[in-house]
C-alpha cells in the first residue's frame, strides 16, 4: 500500500522540493509514497482571497483563520492522524517517525504568519509536532523534514532492509546514538601528515567482536553526546 501524505499550506509549490531527490525522489517515481499538495488560499471566499486577520486580544502579525482551513481539510480524504507543525509541538523522535510511517496516511497541516486559530487544531484533533526549539518562517521546511524521516522506513525504499533497525534512536539500536563507521583506505595520511587507521577490531573479520565494539561504542557516544537517551 502506497504511503501517502495531504498537505495544507499556502505554499504548494514547494512541494516535493528536496523530496523529489535521492531516495525520496526515487521512491516517489517507484509509487512507493505520494502527496498532495492542497492550497488553503483556494478556499477563501472573498476577492482577495483572504485567509488570516488580526488575533483576538491584540498583539502583532495575523492569524489563519478556523473555517477556511477547515474547507481545505474537509476536501480531502480522512487521515489516521492529523499533524499540524509548530514550534510548541511534543518533538519529533524516531518513535513518532516510524509510528508515522505505519500509518494509512497522514494529514500535515503547515502553518504562516503567527500561526492557526487554535479552535480547528481543538475540532480536528491535530497532533503538535516540532523538529526542534527554534521558529520557521512556515511548516513546510518541518513538513519535509518529518516526511524524510518517515519515507526512508518505507519497504523498498532503502537498499539493506537492515540499515534502519541499527541507525541512532531505532529500536534496534537500544534507542541509542549509531556508532562510528570507516571504510577504505585502512590507513589515510591527512595533507598535513598526520595518520589515522581504522579500528583493527572491524578489519579482524571476527563478527562477534565487532558487533560487541559496535554496541561499546553507541554506548560510549550516548553517554557523552546524549545522556538524556539513557534514562
Amino acid at each position: 500500500m502506497t504511503w501517502h501524505v495531504n498537505l495544507l499550506t499556502l505554499f504548494p509549490e514547494m512541494f516535493p522540493g528536496p523530496l523529489g531527490q535521492t531516495l525520496a525522489g526515487r521512491a516517489l517515481e517507484k509509487g512507493l509514497w505520494s502527496f498532495n499538495a492542497v492550497n488553503i488560499r483556494d478556499f477563501a471566499e472573498d476577492k482577495h482571497k483572504t485567509v488570516d486577520d488580526t488575533p483576538f486580544g491584540g498583539g502583532a502579525g495575523m492569524v489563519m483563520r478556523a473555517d477556511i482551513i477547515e474547507k481545505a481539510l474537509l476536501s480531502l480524504p480522512a487521515t489516521s492522524r492529523r499533524i499540524y507543525m509548530s514550534p510548541r509541538g511534543h518533538a519529533l523522535n524516531q518513535r513518532l517517525v516510524e509510528e508515522l510511517s505505519q500509518a494509512d496516511g497522514i494529514t500535515v497541516l503547515c502553518g504562516r504568519y503567527e500561526g492557526v486559530d487554535q479552535r480547528v487544531l481543538d475540532a480536528y484533533n491535530f497532533e503538535e509536532v516540532s523538529i526542534g526549539d527554534y521558529v520557521l518562517s512556515g511548516g513546510e521546511p518541518a513538513a519535509m523534514i518529518m516526511m524524510d524521516a518517515c519515507i526512508r522506513l518505507l519497504p523498498g525504499v532503502m537498499g539493506n532492509e537492515e540499515t534502519p533497525s541499527e541507525e541512532s534512536f531505532s529500536r534496534g539500536a537500544d534507542g541509542l546514538l549509531e556508532y562510528p563507521h570507516y571504510t577504505r583506505p585502512a590507513e589515510w595520511t591527512t595533507q598535513d601528515g598526520r595518520i589515522f587507521a581504522v579500528p583493527e577490531v572491524l578489519r579482524s573479520g571476527d563478527h562477534g567482536k565487532v558487533a560487541k565494539w559496535r554496541k561499546e561504542q553507541s554506548v560510549l557516544l550516548t553517554k557523552a553526546r546524549r545522556p538524556d537517551l539513557l534514562k
